[in-house]
């Protein structure tokens, strides 16, 4: 049976492709560490679309989950077709405010899981000449971030990544897309540990839903985009920064971080 695999699916951009395919008759397999979770939203969504929706429970930030993962996949007789690899964390605030394990942590599951996960499941896409694969970037993929410099560097390989995958695979009839999304109600912040206080230091006020952002990605995989930007606001922010140098960029950003989050630099 044809599946769509969406990791980071128990909230979220996650939970919001997985209410959005279901409507559309997607086989779902939701990866993501709350099983409690997982089975709830497999029974809401396999009940109201009479579809086929299970879960494996992993936690993608450890060393051999892809390989847990395409084990069920394989042991269940499921062929994954369509590969959304959402699952992400992030960080806000001076590096050494983050333990090295947090960040070793983000890299695994921003970076690696999402290699191993398009390594495990591409070949059979090629073969069959078919198969969708969307990477969760996000508006940080574009520029070194100053005081989200591991997460803003992270989401820059999976923008450079997804971008060679898609010319790699497009012979293959494989489509490949980008998704990038600004501040979104969802977690972030929170499994960040980014406090209230300084939430809006990496947002502005007005939040899209996962909605808007899952409706966005459709969109642009129906038009053949490489890389779909979520939100009007965030394409001109994407323009306006694309036009200073990286320099000053960096300064602005840098002054404006240190300011905002208050940090005490003597």
């Amino acid at each position: 049976m044809k599946v769509t695999l969406i990791t980071g699916a128990s909230g979220g951009i996650g939970k919001a492709f997985a209410e959005r395919l279901a409507s559309e008759n997607h086989n779902l397999v939701l990866i993501a560490r709350s099983e409690e979770k997982l089975k709830a939203l497999c029974g809401q969504l396999s009940t109201k679309h009479k579809i086929s929706v299970t879960y494996i429970a992993a936690d993608l930030t450890q060393s051999g989950s892809d390989q847990l993962i395409a084990d069920e996949i394989l042991k269940r007789n499921f062929q994954v077709d369509w590969l959304i690899n959402n699952a992400g964390s992030g960080s806000g605030g001076d590096l050494l405010e983050y333990s090295l394990e947090e960040y070793q942590n983000m890299m695994n599951l921003n970076m690696n899981a999402m290699v191993a996960l398009t390594y495990r499941f591409l070949p059979k896409m090629r073969a069959e000449k078919n198969g969708t694969i969307i990477n969760v970037g996000s508006m940080a993929s574009f520029n070194p971030i100053p005081y989200m410099n591991v997460y803003a560097a992270s989401k820059g390989f999976v923008k450079y990544f997804t971008q060679a995958l898609w010319e790699e695979n497009r012979l293959f009839g494989v489509k490949v897309m980008l998704l990038c999304p600004g501040a979104t109600e969802t977690g972030f912040f929170d499994s960040a540990n980014i406090g209230a206080d300084r939430k809006s230091s990496f947002s502005s006020k007005k939040l899209e839903t996962p909605e808007q952002v899952v409706a966005s990605a459709m969109k642009g995989l129906n038009q053949g985009k490489i890389i779909t930007i979520s939100g009007f606001q965030n394409k001109i922010s994407r323009f306006v920064i694309s036009l200073i140098p990286t320099q000053l960029g960096l300064k602005l950003v840098g002054n404006m971080m240190r300011k905002n989050l208050k940090l005490n630099i003597q």
